[in-house]
């Protein structure tokens, strides 16, 4: 198995999920993460990354880390200097469209969205809510474009979109599409050489469908054009995704995987779970599990069972335990004498 990994956590993409597959791994196999100076939960975003904001981190005795999976803005030569050169490097992408939406509530709070009654009186005159120079701007702009260490609002020219591609192409070895999660997993574990287990997972951070609305296709299209570099990126990645399935995998062994894997989640939420899944913020019974509430959004966590064995409720809490909550315990872990 593959144990130098860099994971580029992408906004509202269901990174937090795969995060926790990521924690779940170091965990077990007693590998280093780069955590964020001071514990904290992102990489002093939205800066572009440098090497220095990693605690432990010494450009005189570079020390490497196994897992850099903390929210950065990517800059891959800072990047390099915190991990092997054999690491593997991975993101994940979202459909804008989605991505737009699920940002406009999460992000309401953001200096673009807060006095914008709806998504739809935004899109209608963005410019009225949108200035790229306020420090929060860029959740209401091609945020994967950004956290991929690119300029937002650059123009949209077919040599610049063939550039941004490229260099995407050239750092990364695995993009993943978050509306194909299991099939993501898939590939990710073919790639690392993981087993089952290991990319088995429960969706965190994610919101209730009481705040979701389907959109009007006036809205698709006006999303698409707002984030046209995210689309550029999101259309690209995902035709190479399926043809690194038809290559590498093929579409029977493909959906035998998936199967395997959702049979096994399956079995885990029996094992684990009160009820079949995610309840509301207001039902999580043990306040450890309960997710960060942000913007105007639902996040859902989860309630484990009662009279587990210690070896079964370990591992059940491992898998629903909230990103904030693990991260900070696993950094108390890695350095017992720092506290976040």
């Amino acid at each position: 198995p593959k144990t130098d990994v860099v994971f580029l956590k992408v906004h509202k993409s269901a990174s937090s999920t795969v995060m926790n597959i990521l924690f779940r791994f170091g965990e077990t196999h007693n590998l280093t993460f780069a955590f964020p100076m001071g514990g904290g939960n992102q990489l002093f975003y939205p800066r572009h990354f440098l090497a220095r904001f990693v605690q432990g981190f010494s450009p005189r005795r570079p020390q490497r880390f196994n897992i850099l999976c903390h929210h950065m803005r990517f800059l891959q030569p800072e990047v390099q200097k915190v991990v092997s050169r054999s690491a593997v490097y991975f993101s994940i992408l979202r459909n804008p469209v989605q991505l737009m939406e699920s940002s406009f509530v999460y992000y309401k709070g953001a200096s673009a969205f807060s006095r914008a009654h709806s998504l739809e009186e935004f899109l209608s005159h963005p410019y009225l809510y949108y200035n790229p120079a306020n420090k929060d701007s860029h959740y209401a702009r091609n945020l994967m474009t950004f956290d991929f260490g690119f300029n937002p609002n650059g123009e949209v020219s077919a040599k610049r979109v063939q550039l941004m591609l490229e260099a995407i192409e050239a750092s990364f070895d695995l993009l993943l599409i978050s509306e194909y999660f299991d099939e993501s997993m898939v590939l990710l574990k073919e790639m690392l050489c993981w087993d089952l287990d290991s990319v088995v997972s429960f969706p965190l951070n994610s919101r209730d469908s009481s705040t979701k609305s389907p959109l009007p296709d006036t809205i698709v299209e006006k999303i698409k054009n707002w984030n046209r570099l995210d689309w550029e990126i999101y259309t690209h990645f995902n035709r190479t995704f399926w043809e690194r399935i038809d290559r590498d995998i093929g579409r029977e062994r493909m959906q035998q995987e998936v199967k395997a894997l959702r049979q096994r989640q399956a079995e885990l939420a029996r094992t684990c779970l009160q009820g079949t899944g995610s309840v509301a913020p207001k039902d999580i019974k043990d306040s450890s599990l309960r997710p960060l509430q942000h913007g105007s959004a639902k996040i859902l966590g989860y309630n484990l069972k009662q009279g587990l064995d210690k070896e079964t409720e370990r591992m059940c809490r491992r898998l629903v335990t909230p990103e904030l909550q693990y991260s900070s315990a696993l950094y108390k872990k890695q350095f017992p004498q720092k506290h976040p």
